[in-house]
């Protein structure tokens, strides 16, 4: 008598397998010692750890991350605080100017105190600056066309803009500083309401301390605020 010859081996399909725990969770209750028996590639190192060690690998690594998560969100929540302080003491400083000369000079130390700006330029129309008794103080001057043709060269269409300051330029848009010997950085912002009000100028020796990737929501922000003083406040007086 010949016996059966016995049924290929059948091997089940990990994936398969995967899908019918996913569709189980509760397979393993009562189960305990099977989950210590089960081997899972380490994390860290070759060779296979138990699946608790495992899943306890894996929950500190994700507290790690959640950790590091929170220090990232909390480091920029004070760097936005910080920057909120400074931009509300800066406005008021400027709110506070009585006329156009003591709004740029606000404006220039404020930007240097509080924003490590060392140059500041703000060029306003000759339309704005013809009915006054005396020319502007700097940081204010009268904007000429040779001066507006360059700083549109350099939005290149935009509002507002970050980008090198070659030391010629330096000398042209920023004329009651010395300009340094090598390459800045600047920030500019177009000046409207309504109609043009002129152009900001913020400069710095420094040619990586305004990027042409950063964010130029600020400067057009302070844009905002001085283009409206410019055209509210009265001339400077005389003495």
């Amino acid at each position: 008598m010949t016996r059966a010859a016995p049924e290929p081996r059948q091997t089940l399909d990990p994936e398969m397998v995967a899908q019918w725990l996913a569709r189980h969770p509760d397979f393993f209750v009562g189960r305990e010692g099977l989950l210590q028996q089960l081997r899972v590639p380490h994390p860290e190192a070759r060779g296979a750890t138990s699946l608790l060690e495992r899943l306890v690998a894996d929950l500190r690594s994700r507290a790690e991350q959640a950790e590091w998560r929170l220090e990232h969100l909390l480091e920029s929540a004070r760097h936005n605080e910080a920057q909120y302080r400074r931009t509300r003491e800066l406005v008021l400083a400027l709110v506070e100017a009585e006329d156009r000369d003591a709004l740029g000079q606000a404006l220039a130390t404020q930007c240097s105190e509080r924003f490590q700006t060392p140059a500041l330029t703000l060029w306003c129309p000759a339309a704005l600056t013809d009915g006054e008794p005396r020319p502007p103080q700097p940081p204010r001057q009268v904007l000429d066309d040779h001066v507006a043709q360059r700083l549109a060269a350099l939005l290149d269409g935009r509002t507002s803009r970050c980008t090198r300051l070659t030391p010629t330029d330096w000398k042209r848009l920023v004329p009651h500083l010395p300009a340094p010997d090598t390459v800045g950085s600047c920030a500019l912002a177009r000046l409207t309401l309504g109609e043009p009000m002129g152009f900001l100028v913020l400069a710095s020796p420094d040619p990586d301390h305004f990027r042409a990737s950063m964010d130029t929501l600020f400067t057009e922000y302070v844009g905002d605020v001085v283009a409206r003083l410019l055209a509210r406040l009265p001339a400077p007086r005389h003495g």
